[in-house]
């Protein structure tokens, strides 16, 4: 029985180193693969909170770009708002010159603008009111006075020419 038993146990323990060998060397791979991925995830961790820096900043910018778009609507609102008023203004001081125009015309035309008090006659031509004509525009173009132009043109309306609207012109003296 001796021999049976030495045979047998006299591999069981050389199975055991072999087992034992191959499982340290397992375990010795795995603690570098280990190493390696502790590396690896401690890098990828800096990655992240880099990106993380980033995502902070791309909204930082976000919220400024939409404050900006906000103020750019209120400067559009208001100065398109002084833009109207402006318009209001011109028309009004439009206006006004008109009438003062108007008024210096019906003062000349009543003291006899030309000089040897002699009313204006209409002479041969013809002037068509265009846009943007008012009679003392017409009358400097024509070189007469506005008194003269308006003398020879009775019932017309001078503040409010037509366009197209055919006015005689006074003859040149």
């Amino acid at each position: 029985m001796d021999t049976i038993s030495r045979e047998n146990n006299s591999l069981l323990p050389m199975g055991g180193v072999i087992i034992g060998a191959v499982a340290l060397i397992l375990g010795g791979y795995a603690a570098v693969s280990l190493s390696k991925v502790n590396r690896t995830l401690a890098q990828q961790a800096d990655k992240v909170a880099k990106i993380d820096d980033i995502a902070s900043q791309v909204g930082s910018a976000a919220a400024a770009s939409d404050k900006a778009a906000r103020d750019i609507t209120t400067l559009q609102n208001s100065t398109q708002a002084a833009v109207n008023q402006l318009g209001t203004e011109l028309a009004t001081l439009d206006e006004k010159v008109k009438h003062m125009e108007e008024a210096h015309a019906a003062r000349a035309v009543g003291k006899g603008a030309k000089g040897g008090g002699e009313p204006a006659v209409a002479g041969p031509g013809e002037y068509i009111v265009k846009p943007g004509d008012t009679g003392s525009k017409i009358a400097r173009a024509n070189g007469c006075t506005l008194s003269d132009l308006m003398s020879v043109n009775a019932g017309v309306t001078w503040t409010h020419l037509k366009v197209g609207e055919k006015l005689k012109l006074p003859e040149k003296k």
